[in-house]
C-alpha cells in the first residue's frame, strides 16, 4: 500500500518551496523539518500584537508597538562601536530609533529625514527616554497591509529566522489539499471544530494569545486528530491481536482454591475482579491482551500467579517474564510457597544456568513436567519450547512497548498475554501507552498492610538517624538504606554508596550492614541480597536496584538519603519496600537543605498520601509526560501538537472514537474508514496501515 496521491504536495521536498535553496533546506533538516508537511506540524508558540497605535505616549513600556512617525534628524555614533540614533515623532511625543553597527548610507535609504515610516518593535525606556532598539519592522506608508495585526512566532533553532520560517509556512499552507473529514460529525459539531485544512490555516493566523492556547478549539481539533490517528494504531493493534485466534483455557478452580485456603488473609474485592476479569478473557476463544495496573503492594503478584494457575488447571502451562534476573529471581520467591500450596512445579530460566542445568531443564519444560516457568526475555528464545503455553505474564517496568507485545504476539505463541506494570499511570499516559489493551485496576491494599510513616529530615540530622537506626536494629528490626544517584556516572554512585556503608559498619559493627549496587556481579548481589532476606544483616545499602520488587517482610525502615533529587514515581516505589510485614513502618526522607520549591512541593505530596495513582498524577502535572516514564524507553508516541499532560480528556475520546469506527467498518473501507486511513497516513502511522492490510 502506498501514500495517497493527494498527500504528494505535503511530502515533497522542501527545495520546492518558493526560497528554500541547499542551505536552508540543510537548517531546517537540522530541525527535524525536511518535508512541507513538517513546516505544517510545526505550529506558533506565541504571538505578537502588532495592530497600530496612534502614540506610544501613556503606554506601559517595555512594550511590542506599531506606530507611524516622522522621521527626523540621525545622530552618528558618538564613539566607535556606539549606536547610531534616529528622532522620530509620534502623533503626540518624540521618541529614539537606535541601530548598533548600522551604515549610514543604509539607513539614509530605509528612514530619508523628513519622511513618514510605520515602525513596529520593542519601546523601552532609557534613562528616562523611550527608545526602539532595531525594530522589526520598517514599512512605508503605502505598505501599512503586508504587516499583519497579530505575527506569529515560531519555534527557531540555528539558522533559521522568524520571517524564513513565516515564509515558508505561508508557501506549505498553500499546498494544503482539501481531505475529506474523518472525525465523528456528531462529535465535530458538539465541539464546535472547523475542518483540517481551515483549522491549519487558523492556527498559523492565530488572532491573540489565547487561540494559541490548547484549549482553542482550532488547536483542540488538530490535537485530536493526533490522537485519533495514535489510538486507531492502538485499536488496530488489538484487533489484529484479537483476530489470531486464542485458545479457550478454563480451569475448575481446584489449584486457585488450595492456594486462597493457605493463604494467611483474604483477597481484596480489586484482586477477586481482576481475576474474575483474567477468567472470562482466558476463556473466550480470541487471545487476552490485558494490563493488571497496581499499586506499590496492592498484591499484583497473587492476581498473576491466581491467572498462571487458569492456564495449569486447562491442562497446559503459564510463564512470567520479568524485565532483570534479579527480578526473576524475586518472583521465584514469592511464587514458590505458593506454587507448593498448589502442587505444581515451578522453574527459573536465566542466562546464569549451567549448560547442564539448562538442558534438563528445556527438556522438562517440553515434556509438559514443569508448569510455570519464570524468567527474564530468555525465557523466549529460539531453542525454549513449551509444550502447552497458554498464559505469558510479563512484568513490565516500562521496557516493553507496543511494538515487543506484538512480537510477542508474532512468535506463534496463541498465549494469552497479561502484562503488569507497578508504576500507577495517569489515565492519559495508560491510554498513549497501552490503548491496544484492556485493563484491569487494582485500586485496594491487600488486608493487614500497614500505612508507612513518611517523615522529612534535613540532611544535618543524620547522627540523630543513626542513632534511631542503631535501636531499631537492636530490637531485631531491619532498615534499607538507600544512597542517591549523585551523577550519571555510576562510578560516583557506587563511591557515594560504599562510603556510606563503611561509616555505618563503623557505627552499627561488622556483619550488620550489606551493600548492594547496579555494579556488583550478580552473584554477589545476590548474596547481598539473600543475607538481608534471611536476616543475617540487619541493614542493606544500596542504591536504586532495590527499587522494584524486593520483598522482606520485616524491613520496616526506609532510609532514602537526598531524596530531593528523586523523581516522585521513584520515592513512592522505594517507600514500597516498607510495611509489607506486621511492624509499623517508617520512611524518612533525608534531605539537604536549601530545597527548591518543586522539590519541597514532592516531598510534601510524599508525605500527605500514600495513594499511587494521586502520586502520579501530581507527577505527570509537574514534570510531563516523556519525564515521567522515561521517554528514551517509555514507548510513548511524541507528538507535534496534542499536549498529553492538558489534553487527557481527548485522549480518552480518541480511544472510544477509534474503537467504535473499527467495530463499525473493521478493514477501514467506508467513506469515513477511507478518510481515516488518509489521516494514518498525513501522520506517519504507516505500521497500522500495514495492520489493516494483514487483516
Amino acid at each position: 500500500m502506498s501514500r495517497p496521491e493527494i498527500l504528494f504536495p505535503l511530502f515533497g521536498d522542501l527545495r520546492g518551496l518558493p526560497g528554500i535553496g541547499d542551505k536552508l533546506a540543510e537548517n531546517f533538516a537540522a530541525a527535524g523539518i525536511t518535508r512541507p508537511r513538517d513546516l505544517i506540524f510545526t505550529l506558533p508558540g506565541a504571538v505578537i500584537d502588532r495592530r497600530k497605535v496612534r502614540t506610544i505616549k501613556g503606554a506601559a513600556l517595555p512594550a511590542t508597538l506599531t506606530v507611524e512617525v516622522e522621521i527626523g534628524a540621525h545622530v552618528p555614533p558618538s564613539r566607535k562601536g556606539g549606536p547610531t540614533r534616529i528622532m522620530v515623532r509620534d502623533a503626540e511625543c518624540d521618541f529614539q530609533l537606535v541601530f548598533f553597527h548600522a551604515k549610514g548610507d543604509w539607513l539614509q535609504r530605509q528612514l530619508p529625514s523628513g519622511e513618514r515610516r510605520i515602525v513596529s518593535g520593542r519601546v523601552e525606556l532609557f534613562d528616562g527616554v523611550p527608545q526602539m532598539v532595531h525594530p522589526d519592522h520598517v514599512l512605508p506608508i503605502d505598505r501599512v497591509g503586508d504587516l499583519p495585526d497579530f505575527e506569529p512566532v515560531y519555534p527557531l533553532s540555528a539558522g533559521i529566522t522568524q520571517r524564513v520560517m513565516q515564509k515558508a509556512v505561508r508557501a506549505a499552507l498553500g499546498r494544503l489539499p482539501d481531505l475529506a473529514e474523518w472525525i465523528d460529525p456528531e462529535l465535530k459539531a458538539q465541539r464546535g471544530w472547523p475542518g483540517w485544512a481551515e483549522a491549519m490555516r487558523r492556527a498559523h493566523a492565530p488572532q491573540g494569545t489565547a487561540e494559541t492556547q490548547p484549549d482553542f478549539p482550532v488547536r483542540q481539533r488538530l490535537a485530536y486528530d493526533e490522537l485519533f490517528a495514535h489510538q486507531l494504531t492502538l485499536a488496530l493493534a488489538r484487533a489484529s491481536v484479537r483476530r489470531q485466534k486464542g485458545r479457550p483455557s478454563r480451569g475448575d478452580g481446584a489449584l486457585r482454591a488450595k492456594v486462597l485456603a493457605a493463604l494467611p488473609y483474604k483477597p481484596t474485592g480489586a484482586q477477586i475482579r481482576a481475576v474474575q476479569e483474567i477468567a472470562e478473557d482466558m476463556a473466550s476463544d480470541r487471545r487476552m491482551n490485558r494490563l493488571l495496573q497496581g499499586d506499590v503492594g496492592a498484591g499484583k503478584t497473587l492476581v498473576a500467579f491466581l491467572a498462571l494457575l487458569i492456564a495449569v488447571e486447562a491442562g497446559g502451562q503459564g510463564a512470567m517474564m520479568a524485565p532483570t534476573e534479579i527480578l526473576a529471581r524475586q518472583h521465584l520467591q514469592a511464587l514458590r510457597p505458593l506454587a507448593e500450596a498448589a502442587g505444581v512445579r515451578i522453574e527459573i530460566l536465566t542466562g546464569r544456568d549451567k549448560a547442564g542445568e539448562r538442558a534438563a531443564k528445556l527438556k522438562a519444560l517440553a515434556e509438559g513436567e514443569i508448569d510455570i516457568l519464570v524468567g527474564t526475555h530468555a525465557i523466549f528464545q529460539k531453542d525454549v519450547v513449551f509444550a502447552d503455553l497458554r498464559l505469558a505474564v510479563v512484568d513490565e517496568q516500562h521496557r516493553f512497548g507496543v511494538a515487543q507485545r506484538l512480537e510477542l504476539a508474532a512468535k506463534g505463541l496463541r498465549a494469552d498475554v497479561l502484562v503488569m506494570t507497578a508504576t500507577p499511570i495517569p489515565r492519559s499516559l495508560a491510554l498513549a501507552q497501552y490503548g491496544d489493551m484492556d485493563v484491569s485496576v487494582l485500586d485496594e491494599k491487600p488486608a493487614g498492610r500497614k500505612p508507612v510513616r513518611t517523615a522529612l529530615v534535613s540532611a544535618q540530622r543524620y547522627d540523630e538517624v543513626v542513632a534511631h537506626l542503631a535501636r531499631a536494629v537492636q530490637q531485631g528490626r531491619q532498615a534499607y538504606w538507600v544512597c542517591p544517584l549523585v551523577e550519571e556516572s555510576e562510578r560516583v554512585d557506587l563511591t557515594a554508596a560504599e562510603e556510606r556503608f563503611r561509616k555505618l559498619r563503623a557505627t552499627l559493627g561488622e556483619g550488620v550492614v550489606g551493600l548492594v549496587h547496579g555494579q556488583m556481579p550478580a552473584a554477589e548481589k545476590d548474596a547481598a541480597m539473600a543475607d538481608f532476606a534471611a536476616g543475617r544483616t540487619r541493614v542493606l545499602v544500596a542504591t536504586t536496584v532495590i527499587e522494584v520488587g524486593v520483598d522482606v517482610p520485616n524491613a520496616s525502615i526506609m532510609v532514602i538519603e537526598r531524596a530531593e533529587i528523586f523523581g516522585l514515581a521513584q520515592l513512592h516505589q522505594l517507600r514500597g519496600r516498607v510495611g509489607r510485614g506486621s511492624a509499623e513502618s517508617t520512611c524518612l526522607l533525608m534531605y539537604q537543605p536549601p530545597l527548591s520549591d518543586t522539590a519541597a512541593r514532592r516531598l510534601q505530596i510524599l508525605r500527605d498520601t500514600e495513594d499511587g495513582f494521586r502520586i502520579a498524577e501530581e507527577d505527570l502535572a509537574m514534570r510531563g509526560a516523556g519525564d515521567l516514564i522515561g521517554t528514551a524507553q517509555s514507548g510513548l508516541p511524541r507528538f507535534r501538537i496534542a499536549d498529553i499532560e492538558r489534553q487527557a480528556g481527548l485522549m480518552a475520546t480518541a480511544q472510544m472514537d477509534a474503537r467504535k469506527l473499527l467495530s463499525d467498518d473493521p478493514q477501514l473501507q467506508g467513506p469515513r474508514g477511507q478518510a481515516a486511513r488518509v489521516l494514518l497516513w498525513l501522520t506517519e502511522q504507516d505500521r497500522a496501515i500495514r495492520l489493516i492490510s494483514v487483516g
